[in-house]
């Protein structure tokens, strides 16, 4: 993958800090006093936020803040203690992860999961099963007359495949890919059900810079289209170029709320956080 063209790359991200923020819509997700407990410990407690429709939330912490637990109730994959999830106005808690997919709720993972001995293709097309009334693995064998059904999936699979760069492998096995290559993989799939929001969780995580640019410009396109994104990065230049607002954490706990700017001006947040990582004069 080529790096993005242009200026140099801190000048883009002073540029695209707040760049086109969603203004003026109602929550898609709310959380109100979100909390999980694991025994005695206290993962996340009383944490409130809210996701728009186009909108990208970035959300940072120290290791242990409580950011991938949040996530994972999100998602489905952990059933609060405390607090309430709402999405579209729709409670969502205690729903499993296939409900959360089925209303519109996808997320990403810091480390990619193809289905193995699966062409591109093939995996992509694995993404539509929320979308279908039958069953796609029918789909995939050509039963039941569902040939059209077939033709219908794989060329929206395609589709998204050459939307996240991928086009010259439709046909590879996943096995043949690069670790940046798996990751434009995950949300192509992650695209292929449609969501109303996509978690991100380390999107950066691993690539090299060319690879970053490309794929935050894929999630800067998401958000044009109106899927509300969450993203959890540790690497901030990346987060801060992207996110629209950023929600901090610390110890389970929300700590701050602003735009990137704001954020980077926080004295807490570079106490608790940011500290040595020199985001704020980037």
């Amino acid at each position: 993958m080529s790096a993005a063209p242009g200026r140099p790359k801190q000048a883009r991200i002073a540029a695209r800090q707040g760049e086109g923020t969603p203004v003026g819509s109602a929550a898609l997700l709310t959380c109100t006093r979100l909390g999980k407990r694991f025994g005695g410990l206290v993962a996340v407690a009383d944490v409130d936020l809210e996701v728009h429709a186009g909108e990208i939330l970035g959300v940072i912490g120290p290791n242990g803040a409580g950011k991938s637990t949040t996530f994972s109730m999100i998602a489905g994959a952990l059933v609060p203690s405390a607090g309430t999830l709402q999405f579209n106005g729709e409670p969502l808690n205690g729903l499993p992860t296939h409900a959360m997919a089925a209303r519109g709720i996808m997320r990403t993972f810091q480390h990619n999961k193809p289905f193995a001995s699966m062409s591109v293709r093939e995996n992509v097309m694995m993404g539509l099963h929320t979308r279908f009334s039958g069953s796609l693995w029918q789909v995939l064998a050509g039963t039941r007359g569902a040939a059209q059904a077939e033709r219908d999936a794989a060329k929206r699979a395609d589709a998204l495949v050459d939307f996240v760069g991928l086009g010259e492998w439709r046909t590879a096995d996943v096995s043949t890919l690069s670790f940046g290559q798996g990751r434009l993989l995950e949300i192509a799939r992650s695209l292929a059900a449609e969501p109303k929001l996509i978690l991100f969780d380390e999107p950066a995580a691993g690539l090299t810079p060319a690879e970053c640019d490309r794929v935050s410009d894929i999630i800067r396109e998401i958000s044009r289209r109106g899927i509300a994104v969450l993203l959890i990065e540790h690497d901030m230049r990346f987060l801060m170029a992207l996110a629209h607002r950023v929600v901090v954490l610390n110890f389970g706990r929300k700590i701050a709320e602003g735009t990137p700017a704001e954020i980077q001006a926080n004295a807490v947040v570079v106490s608790a956080y940011l500290g040595d990582v020199g985001v704020a004069h980037a």
